[in-house]
């Protein structure tokens, strides 16, 4: 993100923390700051849309984000105009962005965290015989694989295939999603707990397993086949040879898994805190329109 996205991120968590905590004092003034963080929230994804699109070549995030402009503004009008108050929703926005913009703006905890993933990273792929040097990457932290082989393009012996870690590599994004979810619940502390406990190492861990692939797939050359190559040439309009089985293995791959682990992580905490239910119901509403008991078929 830039200075101009981390600054309006701050705001757009402050409006939402306000909103939520207004809940209990004034509906009517948090409705208006649910409101305003809605559509500074969709500002905030139309800002980044480009960057992931284009910028960071990631066809999952770019349709994410550009998708979530209109579901933010249309959530605006669903509370705007009372018809759903999302005050569950609203709270779990703010809860996730409080425990995700640390690390995303303070460089101590960016890198401890960055740096833990990757000596992590490094250790499981020694217990599977790779053993490839860790240098610095563009943003100075100790982060870089660095892998040596053939250069696809010019056959040339000597070519370095690195593959940097960043804060998206560390699992910070999806822990704060599952963090915001279980802690904005109104359900017992011991079984919101309990979910955490039981979901957080679980994608800390498959994080570490997502690393080491694709550090792996791509140092190895895994997808440097003729077909892979062609898809990956027309997903993401390149014509490098060097990086098809980085992109495929990362940006098609690992990214499309990723969002179906963490639809199935939201399942499996559904059975432990059945209450999840009604922001799943919220979300519902929104992209389809229709109104769905998840809470109800989840807790008997």
């Amino acid at each position: 993100m830039t200075a101009l996205t981390d600054t309006l991120a701050w705001f757009v968590v402050a409006t939402f923390g306000a909103s939520a905590i207004l809940q209990g004092e004034s509906r009517r003034t948090s409705r208006y700051a649910a409101v305003l963080a809605w559509v500074l929230f969709a500002a905030f994804w139309g800002l980044l849309t480009p960057h992931f699109a284009f910028v960071q070549r990631s066809i999952v995030e770019g349709v994410l984000s550009a998708a979530a402009v209109p579901a933010c503004l249309y959530t605006a009008y669903l509370v705007g105009s009372g018809r759903k108050d999302l005050e569950t929703l609203t709270r779990a926005v703010a809860i996730m962005g409080l425990l995700y913009l640390p690390f995303q703006t303070i460089e101590p905890l960016r890198q401890f965290a960055i740096e833990s993933v990757a000596q992590q990273a490094k250790w499981v792929m020694a217990q599977l015989g790779y053993h490839p040097p860790i240098v610095d990457g563009d943003h100075g932290y100790h982060s870089r694989f660095v892998f040596t082989g053939e250069n696809r393009m010019t056959g040339e012996a000597g070519h370095r295939f690195t593959t940097t870690v960043l804060l998206a590599c560390t699992g910070v994004g999806s822990m704060s999603i599952v963090g915001g979810l279980a802690l904005a619940v109104k359900a017992p502390l011991r079984r919101r707990l309990l979910a955490l406990a039981i979901t957080l190492p679980v994608i800390y861990g498959l994080n570490i397993v997502r690393v080491v692939f694709i550090a792996i797939a791509h140092g190895e050359q895994w997808f440097a086949g003729q077909t892979v190559q062609n898809l990956v040439f027309t997903m993401f309009a390149t014509g490098d040879a060097n990086m098809v089985s980085y992109l495929f293995a990362d940006r098609v791959l690992a990214q499309s898994l990723s969002v179906v682990v963490l639809v199935a992580l939201t399942l499996a905490l559904l059975r432990v805190v059945p209450e999840l239910g009604g922001v799943v119901e919220d979300v519902a509403y929104i992209a389809t329109g229709n109104e769905y008991d998840v809470t109800e078929r989840f807790a008997q």
